[in-house]
């Protein structure tokens, strides 16, 4: 199994604190994107998007975010992080949707303009980010994660961009039950940190 990733992508972030909180060893393939890496003919053809990362498993080519989380839970039988039942799988569904979605066009945009310099319109996607975050913490004060008492996938795909949420000058001190959980997936065995940059609020 090979990743293709890129360590101040949050993208990338969620599938490599998947692998490790499910204990699936890969091999990490580090993507040039500075320099177009993704763009090239060779990473096209494993994705035409031209977007990381990219799983690649025994000839099979996974190459969403999300996609990859369901993949290696399924894979491995990790009905820990995926369950069976289909009421939590739908709420999983669902927050994979507004991490695809509300995070993708809220904290993960902001955080693109002050880390990337994208041209995003810096308070409509601040603002996003505090409606969805705000949402969030309303979730997670009645339980500890964000679909019950233990953690799913569907934590994974939201904690890489509200972790960094500051850096796109997002503050999270009027969220404490998005720091509570942020800190209960940090203390998670195979926990690997998300690289931090000096930008927006963090710098």
């Amino acid at each position: 199994m090979k990743l293709h990733h890129y360590p101040l992508s949050g993208h990338a972030h969620r599938a490599v604190l998947c692998l490790s909180l499910l204990g699936v060893e890969a091999d990490l393939v580090e993507v040039d994107v500075p320099n177009r890496g993704h763009k090239t003919p060779e990473f096209l053809k494993l994705n035409p998007f031209g977007q990381i990362p990219v799983l690649e498993d025994d000839g099979v080519v996974v190459n969403d975010s999300t996609a990859i989380l369901v993949y290696v839970a399924t894979k491995f039988g990790r009905t820990d992080w995926l369950p069976d039942d289909l009421p939590t799988r739908a709420k999983i569904q669902k927050w994979l949707s507004v991490a695809a979605g509300e995070i993708a066009y809220g904290p993960c945009a902001a955080r693109l303009i002050t880390v990337f310099g994208a041209d995003f319109r810096a308070a409509e996607v601040i603002a996003r980010a505090h409606r969805i975050l705000k949402l969030i913490d309303d979730e997670l004060s009645t339980h500890p994660f964000i679909v019950g008492d233990g953690p799913t996938i569907a934590d994974i795909a939201l904690y890489s961009y509200i972790v960094n949420a500051p850096e796109g000058n997002v503050d999270l001190s009027p969220y404490p039950h998005v720091g509570g959980w942020l800190a209960r997936i940090e203390a998670l065995p195979g926990f690997v940190g998300f690289r931090k940059t000096p930008a927006g609020l963090a710098a």
